[in-house]
């Protein structure tokens, strides 16, 4: 597969002796080493960029960050290294060359809208197209399109001083979207907005990159943002890129000190899956057990529940409580049982989803994938300890020695003795 974007090795140093100031970098020296020589911005960075994900490159002001994004389109000439888009070399690449390729397969949106004041929305949104020389119904009837798909085909004939920053900021999403490129170059896109009009675009842009298959680099130096929006995070420092991945290894396996102390204000509810946490099934029996055989191994297991399966198929969870009262009334069909459980949760769901669930129920939440095979199970205890950010302790408890003044006989619980005493396993 083709990537995208690929970053190979980008400098970009700025002053008196860039090159030899790049060489010293290699050799070892530090950002701070070179300053009589210049200023690096940007120090050995390497990244690729898949097809249809949103990258987000991430770090404080004067990180690089923004360089790097400037470096991707060609608007800043990297003093090293190359940058290649969807196979061709930027850094090699002739003016009318660089101009094709900025027409055809990038369109940047920028932190401060950009938009053209004597134009309305629908001819900014369409001016893209009319660079690129497409007749005026058909680059208005593209713009309008796109218009209703961030919410402002009503406002298609508004001049730009008539909306709201989140409005203008859709005009310019629209633009980017409009002129057809399959990258899109978001550079601290939503900064300048209020909050809540922030969190909104955010949704927005991952319906859009889901619906339109757009490839995305956003530029923010807001984690919680970067995690929301990031199939993948580099995180940035003095220059340099210092973690590329997940976020969720970025979350649970942060590289250093740096990025440990970045991450531990975010919101892990919402970063966190539920296959991240879930746990493997300490007790599961086949459907065709009955009732008795799933007490038998819960007793066994010393556990309070067991999940229920059929041909490796997730039936549902049966408590101990239920299995005694089915066999106090005679009945043994562990399916009846089963039936009634909580429902399962996908790997892939939230924490959100899943907290939600647990607040239903104290058994564990049971981890289904599309074919409904049991996956895993997501005790409360282990939720909150996640959520938390702490070890969980729901490791198999030492076998304690019964004292040898206490008969054997009186330490020994038969499923009998259950069925007489409902209530003595909660």
């Amino acid at each position: 597969m083709q990537h995208a974007i690929e970053a190979q090795g980008l400098f970009k140093v700025f002053g008196r002796n860039p090159r030899g100031a790049v060489q010293k970098l290699r050799d070892g020296a530090s950002r701070s080493d070179i300053a009589s020589s210049g200023t690096a911005a940007v120090i050995d960075a390497s990244f690729t960029v898949n097809p249809g994900e949103i990258f987000v490159i991430m770090g404080l002001s004067g990180s690089g960050k923004s360089t790097i994004i400037r470096m991707l389109n060609g608007l800043l000439e990297p003093t090293a290294g190359d940058v290649l888009v969807q196979g061709e070399s930027i850094a090699n690449a002739s003016p009318s060359e660089l101009r094709r390729i900025r027409r055809q397969s990038v369109s940047m949106v920028f932190q401060h809208f950009a938009l053209l004041p004597h134009r309305t929305v629908i001819d900014n949104a369409a001016y893209a197209l009319e660079i690129q020389g497409v007749g005026r119904e058909e680059r208005r009837a593209r713009a309008m399109e796109i218009l209703e798909k961030v919410g402002l085909g009503d406002r298609a004939e508004a001049m730009p001083d008539e909306l709201s920053g989140g409005m203008r900021q859709r005009v310019g999403l629209a633009r980017a979207l409009t002129s057809g490129t399959d990258i899109l170059l978001m550079d601290e896109a939503f900064s300048a907005l209020d909050p809540l009009i922030r969190r909104e675009m955010q949704e927005q842009l991952v319906e859009l990159q889901q619906e339109l298959g757009r490839t995305i680099v956003f530029i923010t130096h807001d984690l919680n943002e970067a995690m929301f929006l990031g199939d993948r995070i580099a995180v940035m420092r003095d220059g340099r890129i210092v973690q590329n991945g997940t976020p969720e290894e970025i979350l649970t396996d942060p590289a250093n000190d740096y990025v440990a102390q970045f991450v531990q204000d975010v919101d892990r509810a919402r970063v966190l899956t539920a296959s991240s946490v879930m746990e493997p099934p300490q007790a599961t029996t086949p459907v065709s057990a009955g009732v008795r055989g799933a007490l038998k191994v819960m007793r066994d297991q010393q556990v309070g529940s067991v999940a229920v399966l059929e041909n490796r198929i997730y039936l549902g969870i049966v408590t101990d409580r239920e299995a005694i009262r089915a066999v106090k009334s005679g009945k043994s069909d562990l399916r009846a049982l089963a039936h009634h459980a909580q429902p399962a949760v996908h790997p892939d769901d939230p924490l959100t989803d899943v907290v939600e669930r647990s607040v239903e129920s104290h058994i564990p939440v049971a981890v289904v994938d599309d074919r409904m095979r049991l996956m895993g199970v997501i005790p409360r205890v282990t939720l909150l300890a996640a959520l938390g950010n702490v070890p969980t302790m729901t490791r198999e408890n030492p076998v304690i020695d019964v004292p040898a003044t206490v008969p054997e006989s009186e330490m020994t619980l038969t499923i009998d003795a259950v069925e007489s005493t409902e209530g003595s396993l909660r």
